[in-house]
């Protein structure tokens, strides 16, 4: 899935470890994010599996992540709320190399950082 990303999403011809390091850091950074700073959830990482798995044996968690970004790019653009949910259930950002539309989500968890309007973020979800 990493390599997926990186050739297809990120159009790296041959990733090297260090960009395969820069996607799994970078996804990282954005999951533990509620750990690191103030915010409206914030929680640990146990609070977040019991929260998101409302069955024990359902435990399988498929990151999504955006806006994906080379560790090259110098180059930024503004990211609307539309967008950045669009791309975070995008198969191209899962993080996992399964097709995630043969089955069901039975929560759902959207970190946004930034001035974010959350009436914004509520209407996409």
């Amino acid at each position: 899935a990493l390599y997926d990303i990186c050739m297809r999403t990120l159009k790296l011809n041959n990733p090297s470890y260090g960009d395969l390091n820069h996607l799994v850091s970078a996804v990282m950074s954005g999951v533990t994010t509620c750990l690191r700073f103030p915010g409206q959830l914030n929680s640990d990482l146990r609070k977040l599996a019991v929260n998101m798995v409302p069955f024990p044996r359902l435990h399988f968690f498929m990151v999504g992540f955006a806006p994906l970004t080379s560790r090259g790019a110098h180059s930024f653009r503004a990211v609307t709320v539309p967008e950045l949910t669009q791309q975070m259930f995008d198969p191209k950002n899962m993080m996992a190399a399964s097709d995630f539309r043969n089955g069901r989500y039975l929560t759902c968890s959207a970190y946004f950082r930034g001035k974010v309007s959350m009436k914004e973020v509520e209407d996409q979800i």
